[in-house]
């Protein structure tokens, strides 16, 4: 089952109901901030380039705070809201659904946490089963790049028995949580995600404090 799309319509209404000037887990960044980032970077290719390459990476930056400036009143947030919503550009590679996927599935599932989670009061969504499936897959193909700065190994848990070991090493740590959640502390937002850890007390208390993420 395709899970972009209707992934991509939770984060844009997240965004409206949000407003421009809500805080977000991106540090730095308000909401107008993530509504220009994701909007550029669907529709400017630099823009794109700059979060993989670290070298563009302050180009990249500086466009999104442009853009985010430029939105100066709610209905200029509202329009940018609506034109991510509305999909990338024609000739987008992103058209491609398997690009799209691998893309956006968990872009889109975590900057809406992003939102949702920088408040005090927050929940964790109900998620169908086949997304968390499918949140789970993409996981574990990053998984990998995205503990590559713990000096330790990494095992990823579901409660329901799936395990995936994201990185060996003498010593390791099991991280025991759904998928989404294993997602949120995988891409750093450690202090948000509603995991548990298994392993060594002095494992276990390296893991919380290393860099976790891209």
């Amino acid at each position: 089952m395709y899970f972009v799309d209707p992934s991509r319509e939770v984060l844009a209404e997240t965004l409206l109901a949000a407003g421009p000037d809500s805080p977000t887990l991106c540090k730095g960044w308000l909401t107008r901030h993530l509504a220009a980032h994701l909007y550029l970077r669907e529709r400017k290719a630099a823009v794109g380039l700059g979060l993989l390459i670290k070298r563009l990476s302050k180009a990249s930056d500086q466009a999104t705070a442009d853009l985010a400036a430029r939105l100066t009143t709610p209905e200029d947030y509202n329009k940018l809201v609506k034109s991510f919503r509305a999909g990338p550009a024609a000739f987008s590679p992103l058209k491609i659904k398997a690009l799209d996927e691998s893309a956006n599935l968990i872009e889109y599932f975590v900057h809406t946490e992003d939102v949702r989670r920088a408040v005090d009061r927050w929940a964790p969504r109900a998620l169908d089963e086949e997304y968390s499936d499918a949140l789970w897959d993409e996981l574990v193909k990053r998984a990998a790049i995205l503990y590559r700065g713990v000096d330790l190994g990494i095992v990823l848990v579901r409660p329901s028995g799936p395990r995936h070991v994201a990185k060996r090493a003498p010593v390791s740590v099991a991280i025991v949580g759904e998928p989404g959640e294993l997602l949120m502390h995988a891409h750093g937002r450690t202090r948000h995600a509603l995991v548990t850890f298994e392993g060594q007390p002095d494992a276990v208390a390296l893991l919380q404090s290393a860099e976790v993420g891209l």
